[in-house]
């Protein structure tokens, strides 16, 4: 059997898993017993499980994805959204789609504590979808906003598919923080213009303007100072060479929990469920690290993805449309996997092929660069069709809107992430200019 058909028998082993919903974890990591098993045996195969799980689960730097999972679980279990997203509808109510757009404000607000997309789109729904409704927002625009505001959670720093990459590629999580919250504000100003646009090109979408747009009240100020507080502590700390990204995540949890103990909304019952969300989504995303280290391995054992990086070394193509290559991949592949096991599985075979080619840059901002992208086209699975994870997410709270009505909702938003895309792929220098201020 060639190299070539024992990858594609990998591949198809996990495809079929998922198909009948075997979780993504187990689905890898049987595709990649099965894998190593037909080329090296069961002897080798029971080596690697015993020092593998050891060698990936005793990395220092993992031990930030539980600590910003934590520090997102306690701000939306302490109230923190509600205050943003009254500020962020007090500042743009007085606008044609303003509320919509406060959701988008919200988001990204709530994201640069957060960290991770779903969670930030059933946050900021759950106390934004109501009050659009109220206004007379349509179901289309209230879901497509607010599932497109979700991505705001792992476009602007704390990302955890952001430390994911910067772990498997061995790059400094500061830098990528960094080089993401350019991109990240574009994302949220192209939302917004996004916004102001639709409602004025599709009549009947949202109200001429708020009757009842509340007023600027030092209230509401004042209920959000503690939150921002936790921003500057955490990432003035990390920039300013106080303490490393994983002592940041520490004391931001710690920070958050502050806040959210001043907000007076963290109850005992809150607190506990914090812990066990955050073990839980720490476990599965430890699983899916775990199953996509076999299959890798078993991938690297046929030698396809050497040779793959070979052979289109030897196409002769530019660089860019290498680059433009791999991210449509990943918009096909963002149709049946999560944005966590895309990275995981597919940037150990990308990485090296990505690393041997010339795009005029370091080997350092490149790899930053082509970080940025990958995050970028994630979010955009996020959203496109059939699966669109966070459209799930938001519509399964809306139970009156038709889930075809929300993929309506996204469009102009895919439109507007298309753009920002294509913007920083012929132009790395948007996101990358902003390093030379880190040391």
């Amino acid at each position: 059997m060639t190299p070539l058909m024992l990858a594609l028998i990998i591949f198809a082993i996990m495809l079929v898993l998922m198909a009948v919903r075997v979780p993504i974890a187990a689905a890898m990591f049987v595709a990649g017993v099965v894998g190593y098993v037909m080329q090296a045996g069961w002897l080798p195969l029971s080596n690697f499980l015993n020092t593998q799980a050891f060698a990936r689960f005793a990395s220092y730097d993992l031990s930030v994805i539980p600590l910003f999972i934590l520090m997102g679980n306690f701000a939306t279990q302490g109230g923190i959204s509600k205050a943003l997203f009254n500020i962020a509808s007090i500042v743009m109510g007085r606008f044609r789609g303003g509320l919509a757009m406060a959701a988008v404000l919200a988001s990204a607000a709530f994201g640069s504590i957060c960290g991770s997309s779903v969670a930030t789109a059933a946050t900021i729904t759950s106390v934004a979808l109501p009050e659009m409704k109220r206004h007379g927002y349509s179901g289309r625009l209230a879901t497509g906003t607010l599932a497109a505001g979700g991505t705001l959670g792992i476009l602007i720093p704390p990302s955890v598919p952001l430390v994911i990459y910067a772990i498997l590629a061995e790059q400094n999580i500061a830098k990528l923080f960094a080089a993401a919250m350019v991109p990240g504000l574009i994302a949220m100003l192209g939302y917004m213009v996004a916004i102001a646009i639709y409602v004025r090109v599709v009549p009947g979408q949202a109200p001429l303007v708020e009757d009842d747009a509340p007023k600027l009240s030092m209230a509401a100020v004042l209920a959000i100072i503690p939150i921002t507080l936790v921003f500057f502590i955490v990432f003035g700390g990390i920039y300013g060479g106080f303490f490393t990204p994983t002592e940041g995540a520490a004391v931001g949890a710690a920070a958050t929990f502050v806040a959210a103990m001043l907000k007076r909304e963290m109850t005992a019952q809150k607190f506990k469920h914090c812990f066990y969300a955050t073990a839980e989504s720490s476990a599965m995303i430890f699983m899916i690290f775990l199953g996509a280290d076999l299959m890798n391995s078993a991938l690297s054992l046929t030698q396809v993805p050497a040779q793959l990086a070979s052979v289109v070394n030897g196409w002769g193509l530019s660089p860019l449309m290498v680059v433009s290559a791999i991210l449509l991949f990943y918009v096909v592949l963002g149709a049946v996997m999560d944005e966590l096991s895309m990275i995981l599985l597919t940037i150990p075979i990308f990485f090296p092929m990505i690393m041997g080619l010339d795009f005029g840059m370091s080997k350092e901002l490149t790899a930053i660069w082509f970080g940025i992208m990958v995050l970028m086209t994630v979010g955009f699975g996020l959203l496109a069709p059939p699966v669109g994870l966070n459209v799930y997410v938001v519509n399964s709270l809306a139970k009156d809107v038709p889930i075809s009505e929300s993929y309506k909702g996204v469009l102009p938003f895919l439109i507007s992430d298309t753009l920002r895309t294509l913007l920083l792929l012929f132009f790395p220098s948007v996101s990358l200019w902003i390093l030379q201020f880190i040391k």
